[in-house]
């Protein structure tokens, strides 16, 4: 098969679109031949860092969406020709390839009116904003604030946050406020807008903020703290909190960090299921409209490495998918 491979760790640019061994499927695992790959930060992220557990030379990405065309022992009611996406495990080959091993567990079923390229847009953004979101309790009528609203993982959270009945305070550039009010937003700010933080701050007592969701950095997150009301949540998606932002026994905010990755390792077939479902209503939802899978880029498989160049180096409003 074709693969897009790296020899070692480097820029994005050291992706090398080579012939490699097709992947036999595992125990528990199908063989899928990909339709369509999503790019993600991470990806560009451990090209450039590299993992001790990887063989070399090593397939990045972690999306991909296409069809079941081989199954391992234990694979259970998977069907050979089942319309799949998919998020794999950061420590093994990827999606960046013609097939690609999978677990059963993590397997979204595609309905048939969802395109391949919608599909593969996805699991990342998607699981993790359903991980994000599920750390907070499903209070009608809250007040949040989404920062980073305009890009994947944003837009996603800002749409199921929405489906909660939560009004939705969005965080973004000013040249993407119209889409994110598109896609549910109440109110727009824009991120380089001085003493905005400020302004949250001050209305926060007539108009308080039950959850505040970060997708910037956790030294980001922790200055967003004095945000959140009392009893409130604070949503690492990047990074976490090592230590309390606020003094003890004044807001008394929880914290929380998401890592849809750790899920391999950590979770169990429970979980899995619960994620995967979630997944599949969000698929359900991208046919019949409810759902903006926010596609910004679609290229071809020999232009992968040019388009995780671009993913790099961003701005990235909404998701580039790659088709085979």
């Amino acid at each position: 098969m074709k693969a897009w491979v790296h020899h070692e760790p480097g820029m994005p640019d050291c992706l090398r679109l080579e012939e490699r061994p097709r992947p036999t499927p595992g125990r528990e695992e199908v063989l899928i031949k990909n339709r369509a790959v999503g790019l993600n930060p991470v990806d560009w992220k451990f090209v450039e860092w590299g993992h001790p557990d990887w063989e070399w030379p090593h397939i990045p990405g972690v999306d991909g969406a296409g069809e079941v065309v081989e199954t391992g022992e234990g694979a259970g009611h998977i069907r050979i020709g089942a319309r799949v996406a998919y998020h794999n495990d950061l420590m093994k080959p990827g999606s960046f390839a013609e097939y690609t091993a999978v677990p059963v567990r993590a397997l979204i079923p595609l309905p048939d009116g969802l395109s391949y390229a919608a599909g593969a847009a996805i699991p990342c953004p998607g699981l993790t904003a359903v991980q994000a979101i599920e750390k907070v309790p499903a209070l009608e009528g809250a007040h949040v604030l989404i920062i980073g609203a305009s890009g994947a993982v944003g837009g996603a959270l800002l749409q199921l946050a929405r489906g909660r009945g939560w009004i939705v305070h969005a965080v973004c550039s000013a040249s993407q406020a119209g889409r994110v009010r598109e896609l549910g937003a109440a109110t727009t700010t824009d991120y380089r807008r001085e003493g905005w933080r400020e302004s949250f701050a001050e209305r926060n007592m007539e108009q308080p903020l039950f959850a505040v969701f970060d997708t910037v950095s956790g030294d980001h997150a922790a200055g967003l703290a004095p945000l959140v009301a009392a009893n409130g949540h604070l949503v690492c998606i990047q990074d976490r909190q090592e230590r309390a932002p606020l003094p003890a026994f004044t807001t008394t905010i929880s914290l929380h960090e998401v890592g849809l990755n750790a899920l391999h390792h950590f979770g169990d077939k429970a979980q899995w299921g619960r994620l995967m479902s979630a997944g599949a209503r969000i698929a359900d939802d991208a046919v019949t409209g409810r759902f903006d899978p926010q596609l910004v880029e679609v290229v071809k498989f020999t232009e992968l490495g040019e388009a995780l160049i671009r993913q790099k180096q961003g701005p990235n409003p909404g998701k580039r998918i790659v088709t085979l």
